[in-house]
Protein backbone atom coordinates (compact mmCIF):
# COMPACT_ATOMS: atom_id res chain seq x y z
CA UNK A 1 0.00 0.00 0.00
CA UNK A 2 2.97 2.20 0.76
CA UNK A 3 4.28 1.81 -2.64
CA UNK A 4 1.13 2.79 -4.05
CA UNK A 5 0.65 5.96 -1.78
CA UNK A 6 4.09 7.02 -2.67
CA UNK A 7 3.55 6.70 -6.59
CA UNK A 8 0.16 9.03 -6.23
CA UNK A 9 2.15 11.68 -4.05
CA UNK A 10 4.99 11.66 -7.18
CA UNK A 11 2.39 11.61 -9.52
CA UNK A 12 0.40 15.03 -7.93
CA UNK A 13 4.21 16.47 -7.98
CA UNK A 14 4.55 15.90 -11.28
CA UNK A 15 1.34 17.47 -12.41
CA UNK A 16 1.93 20.35 -10.07
CA UNK A 17 4.79 21.23 -12.36
CA UNK A 18 2.74 21.82 -15.62
CA UNK A 19 0.16 23.07 -13.57
CA UNK A 20 2.78 26.09 -12.26
CA UNK A 21 4.56 26.40 -15.60
CA UNK A 22 1.59 26.66 -18.02
CA UNK A 23 -1.96 28.60 -17.81
CA UNK A 24 -4.03 25.38 -17.54
CA UNK A 25 -5.93 24.82 -14.42
CA UNK A 26 -6.67 21.46 -15.26
CA UNK A 27 -2.86 20.13 -14.21
CA UNK A 28 -3.61 21.70 -10.54
CA UNK A 29 -6.75 19.82 -10.51
CA UNK A 30 -5.28 16.34 -11.51
CA UNK A 31 -2.87 17.11 -8.70
CA UNK A 32 -5.55 17.72 -5.81
CA UNK A 33 -7.17 14.97 -7.53
CA UNK A 34 -3.96 12.18 -7.23
CA UNK A 35 -3.19 13.77 -3.75
CA UNK A 36 -6.91 12.72 -3.02
CA UNK A 37 -6.51 9.31 -4.55
CA UNK A 38 -3.10 8.77 -2.08
CA UNK A 39 -5.19 9.82 1.40
CA UNK A 40 -8.04 7.60 0.25
CA UNK A 41 -5.61 4.94 -0.12
CA UNK A 42 -3.98 5.68 3.17
CA UNK A 43 -7.44 6.04 4.86
CA UNK A 44 -8.84 2.48 3.64
CA UNK A 45 -5.35 0.69 4.54
CA UNK A 46 -5.86 2.06 8.11
CA UNK A 47 -9.08 0.72 8.35
CA UNK A 48 -8.15 -2.79 7.53
CA UNK A 49 -5.50 -2.55 9.96
CA UNK A 50 -7.81 -1.31 12.39
CA UNK A 51 -10.35 -3.96 11.60
CA UNK A 52 -7.76 -6.74 12.04
CA UNK A 53 -6.24 -5.90 14.88
CA UNK A 54 -2.30 -5.39 14.12
CA UNK A 55 -0.82 -6.27 10.76
CA UNK A 56 0.73 -10.02 11.79
CA UNK A 57 4.08 -10.98 10.56
CA UNK A 58 4.58 -12.17 7.16
CA UNK A 59 3.86 -15.84 7.01
CA UNK A 60 1.07 -16.03 10.11
CA UNK A 61 -2.61 -16.69 9.40
CA UNK A 62 -5.43 -14.88 10.25
CA UNK A 63 -6.84 -17.89 12.42
CA UNK A 64 -3.51 -17.56 14.35
CA UNK A 65 -3.21 -13.61 14.55
CA UNK A 66 -6.61 -13.43 16.44
CA UNK A 67 -4.48 -15.03 19.39
CA UNK A 68 -1.68 -12.46 20.28
CA UNK A 69 -5.06 -10.37 21.19
CA UNK A 70 -6.15 -12.58 23.23
CA UNK A 71 -6.30 -11.84 26.86
CA UNK A 72 -5.97 -15.22 28.24
CA UNK A 73 -8.60 -15.07 30.56
CA UNK A 74 -12.38 -16.71 30.20
CA UNK A 75 -14.89 -14.33 28.65
CA UNK A 76 -16.48 -11.62 30.92
CA UNK A 77 -19.98 -13.75 30.15
CA UNK A 78 -18.97 -16.53 31.96
CA UNK A 79 -19.08 -16.82 35.40
CA UNK A 80 -17.73 -20.02 37.76
CA UNK A 81 -15.01 -21.78 39.54
CA UNK A 82 -12.06 -19.86 38.21
CA UNK A 83 -9.91 -22.52 39.45
CA UNK A 84 -11.06 -24.84 36.90
CA UNK A 85 -8.56 -25.67 34.11
CA UNK A 86 -10.21 -24.40 31.62
CA UNK A 87 -10.79 -20.99 33.13
CA UNK A 88 -6.69 -20.75 34.26
CA UNK A 89 -5.72 -17.62 33.55
CA UNK A 90 -2.76 -17.98 30.99
CA UNK A 91 0.89 -17.67 31.83
CA UNK A 92 3.19 -14.78 30.96
CA UNK A 93 5.07 -14.48 28.14
CA UNK A 94 8.53 -15.43 28.22
CA UNK A 95 11.20 -13.29 27.54
CA UNK A 96 13.47 -14.96 25.46
CA UNK A 97 16.82 -12.97 24.15
CA UNK A 98 17.56 -12.62 20.25
CA UNK A 99 20.35 -15.74 20.53
CA UNK A 100 17.92 -18.13 21.70
CA UNK A 101 15.22 -16.80 19.49
CA UNK A 102 18.01 -16.78 16.53
CA UNK A 103 18.32 -21.23 17.80
CA UNK A 104 14.71 -22.05 18.16
CA UNK A 105 13.06 -20.13 15.07
CA UNK A 106 14.44 -23.67 13.12
CA UNK A 107 14.13 -25.96 15.62
CA UNK A 108 11.62 -29.16 14.74
CA UNK A 109 11.31 -30.33 18.54
CA UNK A 110 8.05 -30.30 19.43
CA UNK A 111 6.05 -27.94 21.73
CA UNK A 112 2.40 -28.08 23.03
CA UNK A 113 -0.50 -25.66 22.14
CA UNK A 114 -3.76 -25.51 23.37
CA UNK A 115 -6.54 -24.41 21.12
CA UNK A 116 -7.62 -20.56 21.26
CA UNK A 117 -4.73 -20.11 23.90
CA UNK A 118 -1.60 -17.76 22.51
CA UNK A 119 0.99 -19.53 24.48
CA UNK A 120 3.19 -23.01 23.41
CA UNK A 121 4.51 -25.05 26.31
CA UNK A 122 7.06 -27.88 27.33
CA UNK A 123 5.41 -31.18 27.77
CA UNK A 124 6.23 -31.21 31.12
CA UNK A 125 4.90 -27.63 32.03
CA UNK A 126 2.55 -27.69 35.02
CA UNK A 127 0.21 -25.20 33.50
CA UNK A 128 -0.94 -27.81 31.10
CA UNK A 129 -2.02 -30.21 33.33
CA UNK A 130 -4.48 -33.14 31.96
CA UNK A 131 -5.60 -30.25 29.66
CA UNK A 132 -6.00 -31.50 25.89
CA UNK A 133 -3.01 -30.03 23.78
CA UNK A 134 -1.47 -30.59 20.36
CA UNK A 135 1.78 -30.96 19.35
CA UNK A 136 3.47 -28.09 17.04
CA UNK A 137 7.36 -28.42 15.83
CA UNK A 138 8.39 -25.32 18.04
CA UNK A 139 8.83 -23.32 14.36
CA UNK A 140 5.66 -23.72 12.94
CA UNK A 141 4.28 -22.47 16.24
CA UNK A 142 6.07 -19.52 16.35
CA UNK A 143 5.03 -19.11 12.45
CA UNK A 144 1.45 -19.70 13.28
CA UNK A 145 1.92 -16.44 15.90
CA UNK A 146 1.86 -18.47 19.12
CA UNK A 147 4.09 -17.07 21.69
CA UNK A 148 6.71 -18.90 24.17
CA UNK A 149 5.52 -19.66 28.08
CA UNK A 150 7.29 -18.23 30.68
CA UNK A 151 6.08 -21.05 32.99
CA UNK A 152 7.98 -23.51 31.50
CA UNK A 153 10.53 -21.34 29.67
CA UNK A 154 10.33 -23.79 26.59
CA UNK A 155 12.47 -20.87 24.17
CA UNK A 156 15.25 -21.27 26.53
CA UNK A 157 14.81 -24.75 27.64
CA UNK A 158 14.93 -26.16 23.91
CA UNK A 159 18.29 -23.63 23.04
CA UNK A 160 20.25 -24.40 26.00
CA UNK A 161 18.94 -28.25 24.58
CA UNK A 162 20.13 -27.74 21.00
CA UNK A 163 23.25 -25.63 22.47
CA UNK A 164 24.29 -28.72 24.64
CA UNK A 165 24.15 -31.45 21.89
Amino acid sequence: MLYIVALLVLAALGLLVPALTTDQVYWAWLSVGASAAAALVLVWDWSLRRRRGTAPAAGTTARRADHREDPGGPPADEVGDDTSPDRAVEPDEEDTDAADLLVVADLADEVRVLDERPRYHLAACAWLGGRASLGLPVSEARQLGFTPCAACGPDATLAAKKRGS
